[in-house]
């Protein structure tokens, strides 16, 4: 791969004071107009925009100033490529997860209500958006509360939503295990089999023969802010509705990426190790390694390694490979990043491509009907990067990248 460069002629800064090549991979980022929410992010791995079987692209929820949870809603239309304005949700949230559905329809399930506090609130309510109407209305709640927990749809239609973490008692929070399928036709929950590990804002990724694999994650520990990364990793049989242990990640990870590629495989990408209770143990800051899933043998290999550590970046696969974007260091959250990095299939070295035209982490981002990525909400600056300190700078106007 390219050599990163320290500036000049032919050279694109990143807001973390990297450069890279400019449009050296191809494809490139144009403007796709003002998220017309408030939003300032989604931080969890399943909160953002989704694609609807009828093109468009839904955002709902999420966290605004404060992180106040939202109730707002829009669909963006790649055609005339411009925002609307959509029915609210019933119930605000954030740390959810909303899922496109088969029949056209969106699930919203979970997440934190409400002002920011800890323990934090979390709900079992679910709730179906109608395309046809724009309207939300509320489905059959959960069986347990969950929040920062992950939702996948399942061959058969079903959604299958696990782990996440929920209030414990007064002073913490605790981190699930427990598994829960719901089946959009009758509009009812049924309890799945219960996660080896107990795990939140972990990634889980559909294998082929329909199998879904969780990678990495969070586990919350009694004390308030110590929440270590896991490497250990799992399948889920729809068949058999049971969980298995699979190979371990080399490298714990939370807040990363995880993409199927063409062979069936699983690339998982960049990251960090989350926060122990003592952080001299530590490593603060974001990966740089990826890692490749055999799904054959369950076994983790090293892959090619990015050109600086990212985490609250977003990546997915693209007709020319996978695609990964934005993020920001994990020791220190002042910028997003508005680089962007394409692995080509069997390639073993990431190319740089088109930079994003704001930097922004803990956003969101879809794949459009007609291939083009979405790249939506998130923090552009923060802390004693923002004009004022304390008050984080959203990124803004939306983005499309055509490959």
């Amino acid at each position: 791969m390219r050599d990163l460069l320290a500036g000049g002629a032919g050279t694109v800064a990143d807001p973390a004071g990297h450069a890279v090549a400019a449009q050296a991979a191809g494809g490139g980022w144009t403007a796709a107009g003002e998220l017309p929410i408030p939003l300032v992010y989604w931080h969890g791995q399943y909160e953002g925009p989704v694609t609807l079987e009828d093109g468009r692209a839904l955002a709902a929820g999420g966290a605004g100033p404060l992180l106040v949870s939202l109730d707002d809603s829009a669909v963006y239309d790649p055609g005339p490529g411009a925002w609307t304005v959509t029915g609210g949700l019933v119930q605000e949230r954030r740390m959810h997860t909303v899922t496109a559905l088969r029949d056209g329809r969106a699930l919203a399930v979970g997440g934190i209500p409400g002002r920011q506090a800890y323990p934090q609130p979390t709900l079992t309510h679910a709730e179906l958006f109608d395309p046809g109407s724009g309207t939300w209305r509320a489905t059959t709640e959960m069986a347990e509360a969950r929040n920062g927990h992950s939702a996948t749809l399942l061959g058969d239609g079903r959604v299958l939503v696990a782990g996440g973490q929920r209030p414990r008692s007064r002073r913490d929070m605790l981190t699930l295990a427990t598994a829960e399928v719901y089946d959009p036709v009758h509009e009812t929950w049924e309890p799945a089999g219960a996660m080896t590990v107990a795990r939140w804002d972990h990634v889980t990724v559909p294998l082929p023969g329909g199998r879904v694999l969780a990678v990495g994650g969070l586990v919350s520990t009694a004390q308030h802010g110590a929440n270590p990364a896991l490497g250990l990793c799992e399948v889920y049989d729809p068949g058999t509705g049971t969980w298995e242990p699979t190979g371990s990640l080399h490298a714990a990870r939370a807040v990363h990426q995880a993409v199927p590629l063409p062979d069936g495989s699983v690339l998982a990408i960049g990251g960090e190790a989350g926060r122990a209770a003592d952080d001299a143990r530590c490593r603060p800051y974001s990966r740089a390694s990826t890692e490749i899933y055999d799904v054959t043998t369950g076994v983790w290999r090293p892959g090619p390694p990015l050109p600086w550590g990212r985490s609250y970046h977003r990546a997915v696969p693209t007709a020319d490979g996978v695609l990964v974007f934005g993020g920001t260091e994990a020791a220190c959250q002042h910028t997003g990043f508005a680089s962007t990095l394409l692995l080509r299939d069997g390639a073993r070295h990431w190319e740089p491509t088109g930079p994003m035209l704001t930097g922004r982490w803990a956003f969101g981002a879809t794949v459009l009907g007609d291939g083009r990525v979405l790249a939506a909400g998130g923090i552009s600056r923060a802390d004693v990067a923002a004009p004022e300190v304390g008050v984080d700078v959203p990124a803004g106007p939306t983005e499309v990248f055509a490959p």
